[in-house]
């Protein structure tokens, strides 16, 4: 290292000329190799590892992001690269501008609506009050004519089976609930 520079360093982890260590973590020695990449994130959003338990559910979970098919998105990431096969990042980026609130987009209209209604993560909402709280975002939601994010799928109906597999897994690990 360059005398005055400084090893990189943020709250997820820190570089020098030789080591990199993540969440406390050496990266060659304790990541590569031995963490699959849920496990990874698990730990980079989680800022510990997962238990085995866990891990089974947020490498299904992230399985149902990666697969989709033959959504709009894709298959603009797949005609611009037929078009310019020079330009894979050109591809990547017309599936990524592609994405609203029909396809993969709804997770976010999922998260902003659980925001809203259960502040600070629903710590002070008793689990008795779930119901009703649930019954009146529904309400609202149908009376504007609105979809509800999260509930439903445009193709897979009445229900889209990755979410029926995804409740199995977290109810057999006991994951189930709030």
């Amino acid at each position: 290292m360059k005398e005055g520079r400084k090893p990189l360093r943020s709250d997820m982890g820190c570089s020098d000329a030789t080591r990199i260590r993540v969440q406390g973590m050496d990266l060659m020695q304790d990541i590569m190799g031995k963490l699959n990449l849920g496990d990874f994130a698990f730990l980079e959003i989680q800022r510990r590892l997962p238990t085995p338990s866990e891990s089974v559910v947020f490498n299904a979970m992230l399985a149902t992001l990666v697969e989709h098919g033959m959504t709009p998105m894709v298959i603009a990431a797949r005609l611009t690269y037929l078009g310019a096969p020079e330009s894979l990042q050109g591809a990547v980026a017309s599936g990524l501008l592609g994405m609203g609130t029909t396809f993969a987009g709804t997770a976010e209209g999922s998260a902003r609506l659980l925001q809203e209604a259960l502040p600070a993560g629903g710590a002070e909402v008793p689990d008795a009050d779930l119901p009703g709280l649930a019954e009146s975002i529904v309400g609202r939601l149908r009376e504007a004519r609105q979809p509800i994010p999260g509930i439903g799928h445009n193709l897979h109906k009445p229900v889209d089976p990755r979410a029926t597999r995804l409740f199995e897994l977290a109810a057999q690990r006991g994951l189930s609930g709030r």
